[in-house]
């Protein structure tokens, strides 16, 4: 690998640090960018997939101290408890999804075509939800009732289509069950540590036969990258939201998917 690569990569994983836990789509953005910088990185969106791990391990660091005291907690606090089956239940409809779409996926859906159109049309989604949610019943993760917390689950799945969005579908997803704006955030941020761990570890056994020397240490520029900006980026997002909520990030989606659209089709 050339230097140009390894400075692609540290720029990709600088994008994924700053684009994992806003409502704009990561896997999209870096979909875009592979294709307009002619990336050569590891084949098969590899690279994609695994530098989100950095930003996931950001997020882990960040909330260190609730993920401690659920652990400790969990045999015999209520709160914890609910916490827990709340996360799971929630994570449970992309695992199974995930292993069955898998390849209908990552060869179908994994074009930029695809990601402009979900930005577009993710966008417009984002700004009717705003529009449309008024009550908030629930203040905290572990308040989330059962049902509701599976029906976020169901939104996150959503996003296995790029350019959608991960922590945009669940926010929002939790947004339409009545879940208060930062309680939303904070339990979108959590539910992306199984989520993205799980297709991280899924991507790397799917594709352990291409991984070298090379592929793994561009892979570790972009996710060194992806980890120290994503430590920077969580902190300031919920605040952001608390005060200008998401129609910002929707029109930035609309732009860039109608500039992308444009691209496309004229080359």
């Amino acid at each position: 690998m050339d230097f140009l690569t390894y400075l692609q990569a540290a720029f990709l994983g600088l994008i994924e640090g700053l684009t994992e836990f806003l409502p704009v789509s990561s896997t999209g953005h870096l979909i875009l960018l592979v294709d307009l910088l002619g990336f050569k990185g590891p084949p098969g969106a590899l690279f994609e997939i695994v530098i989100q791990l950095g930003a996931i391990l950001a997020v882990t660091w960040v909330y260190r101290a609730k993920i401690f005291s659920v652990v400790i907690g969990l045999p015999r606090e209520a709160s914890a408890q609910r916490f827990t089956v709340n996360l799971l239940l929630a994570f449970l409809p992309a695992m199974v999804i995930g292993v069955f779409a898998y390849d209908f996926i990552k060869g179908v859906l994994f074009s930029p075509f695809v990601v402009s159109v979900a930005l577009i049309v993710g966008g417009i989604a984002i700004i009717a939800i705003e529009k449309l949610q008024k009550a908030e019943r629930f203040h905290a993760p572990e308040e989330i009732p059962m049902l509701r917390a599976f029906a976020i689950g169901l939104f996150q799945c959503t996003a296995m289509i790029p350019g959608v969005s991960r922590s945009g579908a669940t926010i929002m997803g939790a947004l339409l069950v009545d879940v208060e704006r930062r309680a939303a955030a904070e339990f979108s941020f959590l539910l992306a540590i199984p989520t993205m761990l799980a297709a991280t570890v899924y991507d790397l056994w799917q594709n352990r036969d291409i991984l070298t020397a090379d592929n793994i240490s561009v892979i570790a520029v972009g996710f060194v990258t992806a980890f120290i900006v994503a430590m920077i980026v969580v902190r300031a997002v919920l605040g952001f939201i608390s005060k200008h909520g998401y129609v910002p990030f929707a029109i930035y989606r609309i732009l860039i998917g109608a500039v992308m659209l444009v691209i496309l089709i004229s080359r």
